[in-house]
């Protein structure tokens, strides 16, 4: 099966993906404590700052072009744009700061209000007007939208892989470098040729 295909075949729906991207986010988020070690706090804030960064730009490029042909003069879908830039602005502030700051806990509580508010936006008016104006399109968004994902993770894998454990609790992240490892040593002997 050739990449495209598996790509199309597996993929949910663009719809799908965008409320996975929000639960991802949302479940980090409540992970963070104003009263945790600096550390922790930085690879949470790190992990949530990445995501959302690729969610933004895959919206951007496909998702909201997509639902701009179909829901012309849409309010909620007019100021998402200006959202995305006021988070990428936290962001920035973010990541300019370091955990001891007086201001990152202000900082990152302002985007996750920021965040909900936006996402919940999104699942009440524009992922149902997208399910209703674009429903012969979803599978094909998905597609596009995993395939675009795969680019912009691909660079900061090792990132997210690090980022993902390290806001884990510790029994779910041992099992989740046991799987990762276990996936990649299989990953290689289904890439050499059998010698049966």
């Amino acid at each position: 099966m050739n990449t495209d295909r598996a790509i199309r075949s597996l993929s949910p729906g663009i719809t799908t993906m965008i409320r996975m991207d929000h639960s991802h986010v949302l479940t980090m988020s409540h992970r963070y404590r104003v009263d945790a070690q600096p550390a922790r706090k930085k690879s949470i804030v790190d992990a949530i700052c990445l995501a959302l960064e690729i969610h933004a730009q895959l919206e951007e490029e496909i998702f909201y072009p997509a639902l701009e042909t179909v829901a012309t003069g849409n309010a909620v879908l007019t100021k998402s744009r200006p959202e995305h830039d006021e988070m990428k602005r936290l962001i920035a502030e973010l990541r300019a700061m370091a955990p001891e700051d007086r201001g990152y806990d202000r900082a990152f509580l302002e985007l996750m209000r920021d965040v909900m508010h936006h996402v919940a936006d999104e699942e009440t008016v524009l992922l149902p007007a997208a399910e209703s104006l674009l429903a012969e399109q979803l599978p094909v968004l998905g597609a596009r939208m995993t395939r675009r994902r795969l680019q912009l993770a691909a660079p900061h894998a090792g990132e997210l892989l690090a980022g993902s454990v390290r806001t884990m609790p510790p029994a779910l992240a041992i099992t989740t470098l046991g799987m990762f490892v276990g996936g990649l040593l299989l990953g290689l002997a289904l890439r050499r040729p059998s010698r049966w």
